[in-house]
């Protein structure tokens, strides 16, 4: 029997309890946060250039001239507000967070979504380790003591475990010593045959890097208790700063409860030289990859960065999945008024 559609009212039925913990979880979110002093802000959903990610595909639009006002030009549905939320920093704003639409192409499953949204923070002043303590505060504050998804069961009241890559990869990879491979996609290609991950034809150091972490990392975070990874080898610091203890390791974090992972963070670079830097590099990798899908490096942010961002850290996390450890829904889906894709 095909499934009925969201706007049925037995379809709404079933997924209303799921809801209404949304709504609770939307208005305890920005209690949590406007009462420590962050503004709520709303920037732009359509923009000239969606994101630096290179391995997320972004929606395509158009600007088409009404009354002869502008010019023609694409713009885009963006990934994640992260890069306009910066720009706030620079201009003064001070801590702010955002409840953000955001659209990233191709991505379907129980856990993913083409439209979703991310809830994303940034706090001047404020390090990698006090950014930690202030996600664990936040999930703990909204959050039922114990969630679960798919068997996995984690305490939220127990103390949110810390582990660098490095120490991760040692635990679960056989004692590799994954800072050290950096670029070298043989020694790395080894050590994933080791603990019986086959290499595939082509396969770089990053392609084993992301095999190693999904199949022999992951599976051990955010189990009894919430998960912070920390410390990422220096080739995935995107938009972190290198750790000054170690330029081998970025200073980013990613969260884990009950299996799932809700969140990415970053001691933020501000260094506007090495940001165009990683940004080219960025952009050359996404026309090889996708040449149909790319878009120039984000001029006007960098313009931002040379004017100067204060430094702190800043996090992005799926809103959507916390509703599903909030409510106990198992799918995506479950969370969304009127899912895209049911």
């Amino acid at each position: 029997m095909p499934s009925l559609p969201p706007w049925h009212p037995e379809s709404l039925a079933n997924r209303l309890p799921f809801l209404r913990r949304r709504a609770a979880l939307t208005a305890a979110t920005r209690e949590f946060f406007t009462t420590r002093g962050f503004t709520e802000v709303e920037t732009g959903c359509l923009v000239p250039v969606p994101g630096m990610e290179v391995h997320l595909q972004a929606f395509r639009s158009e600007y088409i001239p009404h009354l002869g006002v502008g010019a023609r030009r694409t713009l885009w549905l963006r990934t994640s507000p992260e890069l306009a939320l910066k720009r706030l920093l620079v201009a003064g704003a001070g801590p702010v967070f955002e409840l953000a639409r955001v659209w990233r192409n191709g991505e379907a499953s129980p856990r993913h979504a083409p439209e979703f949204t991310m809830l994303e923070w940034y706090a001047p002043g404020i390090g990698l380790a006090g950014l930690m303590e202030q996600a664990e505060d936040f999930v703990r504050a909204v959050c039922p003591p114990r969630v679960s998804h798919e068997g996995v069961e984690t305490d939220l009241t127990l103390p949110f475990e810390r582990i660098t890559m490095a120490e991760a990869f040692r635990r679960w990879c056989g004692g590799l010593d994954i800072l050290a491979t950096e670029g070298d996609a043989e020694a790395l290609g080894a050590a994933a045959r080791a603990v019986g991950i086959p290499p595939r034809a082509g396969e770089g150091w990053e392609d084993f890097f992301f095999r190693l972490l999904l199949e022999r990392v992951e599976p051990h975070l955010g189990r009894e208790r919430a998960t912070f990874l920390t410390h990422w080898p220096a080739p995935q610091a995107a938009l972190a700063r290198r750790d000054p203890a170690d330029p081998r390791a970025a200073l980013r974090f990613e969260l884990f409860a009950a299996g799932i992972e809700l969140a990415n963070a970053f001691d933020e670079l501000t260094d506007p030289v090495e940001q165009r830097a990683r940004f080219l590099a960025d952009t050359a990798a996404r026309r090889a990859q996708h040449p149909g899908e790319a878009w120039d490096v984000d001029e006007d942010f960098l313009a931002a960065l040379d004017h100067g961002m204060p430094e702190g850290s800043g996090i992005a996390l799926g809103f959507d999945r916390l509703a599903m450890l909030a409510s106990g829904a198992r799918r995506i889906s479950d969370v969304l008024w009127l899912p895209a894709l049911p």
